[in-house]
């Protein structure tokens, strides 16, 4: 394929508004992408105009198969007005391509699928199957990958890579789980100057607050490559009016967590928490788990790690690290799967996701692409 068309290509999906959503627009267009090449693909459907990718090339009777992984929605491009040039019209300045998505994790995505057209045009010889795994709504839940992991996308899988943007800064191959809740609080409505009559949701909220933060700061939960466990409440609402004793009060919070102090273990002790602070009178206070992904911790000296590595090195001419990170990614969902695969992150990009001007050099973006096409022969030699 032509330099001109594999920067078209990241163009043209960059400029698909799939913002929290529209996923299809991008699927159905990477599907006629793979159809001109002679290439079958399938979309699942994940609710209207939101559908996964699943692209699969390679000798169907191996049993090595090797995943490649990219989500296809991005996040909002906040106040366009900040940004250099629209967000949704890319624009190449300095060698650079800018753009929302540019970065997270759409360059990441474009590099595995040209990698894939380009490895089936060279007739390659693979002794396995690379399978693609466009995702929908990693942003904002990691649907797609729940749901692919669900239907059995992820059974006979032996090794995976996710693009998402490390660039040459490390090959990650862990990273923190995450917990988003919320905490309601309910009580009576009264008149401030007689507060002995209504109950406040606040004061009760607070109660929690309180004694949550000790709970889960009391203590330091250290994992040696992911770092410290993480709690945090973010936002908190409440009351109708001031001179108005308030009936509900709420707030919300995300937890990252670790192995040895993971998700089960912290919903368990909060549970416990909000069940010791409802036997006093008047309290009613209830958990919800607005969303729940697992730490992901692979082998750091994989077959596809070490061949990441190795790979690299002589494309770039540098040692890249084995690394942990506290984001979260589809890992979590996609290593729920019936058998236990190595899974590693590695993608180009820079430190540019969710902000303004987000940006891709094109030169990294092309590197991917030979990168990506040589760990896929290498691991199905």
């Amino acid at each position: 394929m032509e330099k001109q068309e594999k920067v078209q290509i990241l163009n043209d999906i960059v400029a698909i508004k799939s913002v929290n959503g529209n996923e299809k627009e991008v699927a159905v267009y990477l599907s006629k992408v793979f159809k001109k090449y002679g290439i079958d693909s399938s979309l699942l459907e994940y609710d209207k105009d939101r559908d996964s990718l699943i692209v699969e090339i390679g000798t169907p009777s191996s049993e090595k198969v090797l995943a490649f992984s990219g989500h296809m929605d991005v996040v909002s491009a906040g106040n366009e007005a900040d940004w250099t040039s629209d967000p949704f019209k890319p624009e190449i300045r300095d060698g650079k391509m800018y753009g929302r998505g540019t970065c997270d994790m759409k360059s990441g995505l474009a590099a595995m699928v040209i990698a894939m057209i380009e490895l089936k045009e060279q007739n390659a010889d693979l002794n396995g199957r690379i399978r693609l795994l466009a995702t929908v709504g990693e942003e904002i839940g990691e649907l797609g990958s729940e749901q692919l992991t669900k239907e059995g996308y992820v059974d006979d899988v032996t090794a995976m890579v996710i693009g998402e943007p490390t660039g040459y800064a490390g090959i990650v191959y862990a990273h923190k789980g995450s917990i988003n809740f919320k905490v309601d609080s309910v009580g009576k409505n009264a008149h401030s100057s007689m507060p002995e009559l209504g109950v406040n949701a606040i004061d009760h909220l607070n109660d929690f607050y309180t004694r949550a933060n000790q709970l889960f700061r009391s203590e330091t939960h250290t994992d040696e490559v992911l770092g410290e466990f993480i709690y945090n409440v973010t936002m908190i609402s409440g009351g109708e009016q001031i001179n108005s004793i308030p009936s509900e009060a709420s707030l919300e919070g995300n937890i990252r967590t670790i192995p040895d102090y993971d998700n089960d273990l912290v919903i368990k002790k909060m549970n416990e928490l909000i069940d010791e602070l409802n036997q006093k009178e008047s309290y009613k206070l209830t958990l919800s788990i607005e969303a729940n992904k697992i730490s992901v911790k692979s082998e750091k000296d994989s077959d596809i790690a070490k061949i990441a590595q190795q790979v690299a090195k002589k494309q770039v001419n540098k040692e890249i690290p084995m690394v942990g990170i506290s984001g979260t990614t589809d890992a979590a969902e996609f290593t729920k799967g019936k058998k236990e695969f190595p899974v590693i992150i590695f993608g180009p990009g820079n430190m540019t996701p969710h902000q303004v001007d987000e940006y891709i050099d094109i030169d990294n973006y092309l590197e991917m692409i030979d990168i990506y096409k040589e760990m896929a022969t290498t691991y199905l030699a």
